[in-house]
């Protein structure tokens, strides 16, 4: 099972959008890559229509979705054809037909606890060198919080171009975390600056 700070594992699979290798499909680019349990049922539908309705947010943020569940390739064209009908909503990303669960047991998405024949709700954060910086893992009863998904999203991509951190419930505009101080001289230093200083070791700065 992979972890964060792991390079995210690889394969090659045929999708919703034709067959893909993704470590290629996903080079230099941000990824959201998720999991449902089966198609054709009422959370995965909703979650999925969530994904694709934050397309334009994706987008703007450089981030790729792939979504997976064990079912074929057939299963899902005949499921992305019927939510378009009945909603209107196109799911254009790839969704990757894991119908040997091969993908799913490289990154953990079997968990017997729950279910033996079902992709729990995972959701994995990578980066663009490939590197998983976060996970989340929602039981198969359980949707997903696309504001928090995108609060995550948004959060990492601030803390590695701003090399800081984000505090309890950060928001995108929030104050952020510096550093704390590796030396006495960078001690004095913070303590001259115009930072909002807690203490010495916990400071915030806006952006």
């Amino acid at each position: 099972m992979p972890r964060i700070g792991d390079i995210a594992p690889d394969f090659e699979s045929m999708t919703t959008t034709g067959k893909i290798r993704f470590s290629e499909y996903i080079k230099d680019s941000w990824t959201i890559l998720f999991s449902h349990p089966a198609d054709f049922t009422p959370v995965c539908t909703t979650e999925m229509s969530g994904f694709a309705l934050e397309k334009d947010f994706f987008e703007q943020r450089q981030t790729k979705l792939v979504g997976l569940s064990i079912d074929s390739i057939h299963a899902h064209i005949a499921w992305v054809n019927n939510v378009k009908k009945n909603t209107g909503i196109l799911f254009e990303f790839p969704i990757i037909a894991d119908i040997d669960m091969s993908v799913s047991k490289k990154y953990g998405m079997l968990q017997p606890g729950e279910s033996e024949t079902a992709a729990v709700r995972a959701v994995f954060f990578i980066d663009p060198k490939g590197k998983i910086r976060l996970i989340m893992y929602y039981p198969l009863n359980v949707g997903r919080n696309m504001v928090e998904i995108k609060r995550a999203l948004v959060a990492l991509q601030t803390a590695d171009e701003h090399k800081v951190s984000m505090p309890l419930d950060w928001r995108e505009g929030d104050q952020v975390i510096v550093s704390p101080p590796k030396t006495v001289a960078e001690m004095l230093d913070r303590e001259a600056s115009d930072y909002e200083m807690v203490d010495f070791y916990l400071a915030k700065k806006s952006l």
